[in-house]
């Protein structure tokens, strides 16, 4: 053991997505409740034991899984940290391979097994909760998984090679984590599961987003709910009603509808149509009057030539999403679109296709904020820099969505609500000025 590893600490990297966050959150609070200090991605990593909680979804996530993992089996050859353990998506999905050609990792892990490290490594571990977590993030913030697995099967996606069949978390299970979550501060819950339109179906027989987030808003303390990940087929259009009914559910709706054109959502096996699609946006739009949809959207899939991508491209100047993010195909092991398409669109087409289309989001996402200019909008702080108090409105998700930077003309309080005035616009970020003291 190096002079700069400590005994007695654990250090847990997280990389993807916010759901393996979660996850990385519950094994913190275990090894906390074991007597460990615990670290969640440190810029100083000096544990004696590591552990690397990984994605597998994509190429780049893929690679960088894998670097990271290189990056501590260096580490552990030089004696800087002593155990090195992997766990989370990648490891699910590839799980021999990488036992054969990483042997320096202590153990590997998959995306459920992961809570057998604190028997491994002969931990007295005291009882928890399913739900209990050591929080990473901001303590007035957190996300809720409502569910794991996905039953869609889209062409492209090993989502449900990796995640298995969707199964949804109980009611009442979420509500105790909830009311729990609520007595450690946290105001804002970020709603995420692999298909959120799903919840319900495995245990209850029927679509039962809509009545859990009527709950979940009911419950004291509970200040802003925000919905990722619906799927378009078979939308729970009742979630719409209680979206507009509770003040405190936010009118921000994260669907990815992939693509627009018949033939490509046809070849990507979505199960949906051009026409179904705008009818689904125009029906969320009118019933929750001001609402911010966030979408994702893929080019360069099998099938996108010249006329689908521009009808693509239509759809994204018509719609005029709040929030879009794109990415260009990448074919994926073992899933239908491996097996049963040529992945032929050479790679310089499929990122210029992304830039052209990021370039009219962009356009179309300064016009939006442009509108904003004069609204006072209701702001949660995050986080304080040099120049500026650093928020964010009920219409932007941690991490992924635009910031509202707020003048320093009085001192705030990180974690609460303030009335902004927007007075100035950015394609990606709002400046402000505090109207009204603390909310």
């Amino acid at each position: 053991m190096t002079d700069t590893m400590k005994k007695n600490r654990i250090d847990v990297i997280t990389l993807g997505c916010s759901k393996n966050l979660v996850d990385s959150e519950r094994l913190l609070k275990r090894f906390e409740d074991c007597g460990y200090e615990v670290a969640h991605d440190s810029d100083n990593v000096c544990g004696e034991v590591v552990v690397i909680n990984t994605c597998g979804f994509i190429g780049d996530a893929k690679e960088e899984s894998i670097n990271t993992i290189l990056e501590y089996v260096e580490a552990k050859r030089c004696r800087r940290i002593k155990h090195l353990f992997v766990m989370g998506c990648l490891s699910e999905r590839y799980f021999n391979d990488l036992k054969l050609e990483i042997p320096e990792v202590d153990k590997f892990y998959g995306k459920f097994n992961w809570n057998e490290l604190i028997n491994d490594l002969k931990l007295i571990n005291p009882p928890t909760k399913p739900y209990e977590r050591h929080l990473t993030t901001p303590c007035h913030y957190a996300y809720l998984k409502i569910s794991e697995g996905c039953n869609r099967f889209c062409a492209f996606c090993a989502i449900p090679l990796i995640t298995g069949r969707h199964t949804s978390i109980p009611m009442e299970q979420i509500e105790e984590e909830v009311r729990s979550l609520v007595a450690m501060g946290v105001k804002e819950f970020n709603v995420i599961a692999q298909d959120l339109s799903s919840y319900g179906t495995d245990i209850y027989g029927r679509m039962a987003l809509p009545e859990l987030i009527e709950r979940i808003a009911s419950i004291d303390g509970v200040k802003w709910i925000r919905l990722h990940y619906a799927y378009p087929t078979q939308f729970p259009y009742e979630i719409l009603p209680v979206m507009a009914r509770h003040s405190n559910v936010c009118r921000y709706l994260d669907i990815a509808l992939q693509h627009i054109s018949d033939k490509v959502l046809a070849n990507m096996r979505r199960h949906i149509t051009k026409k179904q699609t705008i009818e689904l946006i125009e029906r969320i739009r009118k019933e929750v009057p001001g609402i911010h949809i966030r979408t994702t959207l893929m080019v360069g899939f099998p099938g996108e030539g010249e006329d689908e991508f521009e009808e693509l491209k239509d759809f994204v100047s018509t719609a005029r999403f709040d929030r879009m993010g794109a990415f260009a195909y990448c074919e994926e092991d073992d899933t239908y679109a491996a097996k049963h398409y040529s992945d032929d669109i050479p790679q310089e087409v499929k990122d210029a296709r992304l830039s052209e289309i990021m370039e009219i989001q962009e356009k179309i996402a300064l016009e939006l904020n442009e509108a904003k200019i004069g609204n006072t909008l209701k702001v949660i702080i995050d986080r304080e820099e040099t120049d500026y108090y650093v928020g964010r409105t009920e219409f932007d998700s941690p991490e992924v969505d635009p910031e509202v930077l707020v003048k320093k003309t009085k001192p705030l309080c990180i974690g609460e609500f303030y009335n902004v005035n927007i007075v100035a616009a950015m394609p990606f970020e709002l400046i402000g000025e505090v109207t009204e003291d603390l909310l």
